[in-house]
């Protein structure tokens, strides 16, 4: 006949309770006669460990903790059977446009006067309204190299010489690069493009070549668009404090 051992020690017959001392046995380990018994400190065997219940997501198939309320792989909800909405697809009202970049610090040492000029406009046969000549836009010329075009947030262009206004100007048109001493003006593939005459003079006819630089003499005018005369000169006192 089988014993089982009681929590006092007892060897009972009774599986339930002791029929010696009367302790509660519960689920004591069943004693077998002739078999050793078992070690108390061994560990059961791998196949006695429980496993974790899963379940399928039924959207993506991937498993999940049976307990999981969502997916964490696709975000489904155990509970109410719904996905999680769409990540809305970058639009017009996402976009951010890009600022223009910060003024420089450096000292200003040279200023690009930008004029409107009657005579280019004429020469140039456009149909554009001309502005106003009025006085000149006088620009602070801090950088080694300074663009000349017109700004579009769009593709992140500020330019230096800001030519806007005049339609007939490249968004990139040319650039005004300098040594420190002397400048020189390069045409970027504009559109129109870039012409270099004197002062006083007649009005050059013969763009510069695009991609090579053409060093500005002292009394040199630079034409672009329609309508705009760059002229680069020294900053006087006051403009050196721009």
């Amino acid at each position: 006949m089988s014993t089982v051992t009681c929590p006092e020690g007892h060897q009972s017959t009774a599986t339930d309770y002791c029929d010696i001392c009367g302790a509660p046995i519960g689920a004591a380990p069943t004693a077998t006669p002739g078999a050793p018994a078992p070690d108390a400190g061994a560990s059961p065997p791998a196949s006695a460990a429980p496993s974790a219940a899963t379940k399928d997501c039924p959207n993506c198939g991937n498993p999940s903790a049976d307990g999981a309320l969502f997916c964490e792989d696709c975000g489904y909800d155990f509970t109410t059977g719904a996905l999680p909405p769409p990540t809305p697809a970058p639009g017009p009202d996402l976009v951010i446009p890009p600022s223009p970049p910060a003024p420089s610090t450096g000292p200003v040492r040279s200023v690009a006067e930008v004029w409107v000029d009657p005579d280019w406009y004429a020469a140039q046969g456009s149909d554009d309204p001309c502005p106003s000549a009025g006085v000149p836009v006088v620009v602070p010329l801090r950088e080694t190299t300074n663009l000349v075009g017109r700004r579009s947030q769009s593709r992140a262009i500020f330019p230096v010489i800001d030519c806007s206004a005049d339609s007939g100007v490249s968004r990139r048109h040319a650039e005004l690069v300098t040594d420190g001493q002397r400048w020189w003006v390069e045409d970027l593939q504009s559109a129109n493009g870039t012409f270099v005459g004197p002062a006083g003079g007649a009005l050059p006819t013969d763009p510069i070549a695009a991609g090579q630089r053409r060093e500005l003499g002292e009394n040199d005018r630079v034409y672009v668009g329609a309508w705009t005369r760059i002229v680069v000169r020294d900053a006087t006192p006051d403009e050196q404090a721009l």
